[in-house]
């Protein structure tokens, strides 16, 4: 099933931990209602921006499967099929995680955007979400670790 132009509901649903554990990973109609919100408003225009399908390393994650993930919040966005979780840097000759922060920072709407660990040049990987209801807070954090904790600063 497609939820966007560039992407299936297996795709997002995808997880080697819940394989792995053996729990469920799919989501109920209200989600996928935000898994296809997020997919157009964010995702497709970031495909069609780079020219390249953009790889997901975490998508849809249910509570049970949220739970499993070190450091994850209990209010994730990824459990209510709000957030993607992007990651260019192994594509070949693909723009940088920071190019792909700055697009989705200066040209689309997000709930959130956060530059997730890595370096002060290069994201890890981007988090973004996507609010259904259309209340798009435009917070912009980055994420780093202290004293073993994760901690969240505005960008």
């Amino acid at each position: 099933m497609l939820i966007g132009k560039y992407l299936t509901l297996d795709e997002v649903c995808k997880s080697a931990t819940a394989t792995r554990l053996n729990i469920d990973n799919k989501p109920n109609q209200q989600q996928i209602m935000c898994l296809e919100a997020l997919a157009k408003n964010v995702y497709d225009k970031c495909c069609e921006k780079f020219l390249l399908k953009i790889p997901i390393s975490s998508g849809f994650r249910s509570k049970e499967l949220n739970s499993k993930i070190s450091n994850s919040s209990a209010t994730s966005q990824h459990c209510l099929g709000q957030a993607f979780d992007l990651d260019l840097d192994g594509v070949l000759n693909g723009p940088t995680n920071k190019v792909l922060f700055d697009y989705i920072k200066n040209n689309l709407d997000f709930d959130q955007l956060i530059w997730e660990f890595g370096t002060d040049n290069n994201p890890e990987w981007v988090h973004v979400s996507y609010d259904i209801t259309g209340r798009q807070r435009k917070i912009v954090l980055k994420a780093v670790k202290r004293n073993n904790s994760v901690s969240y600063i505005p960008f």
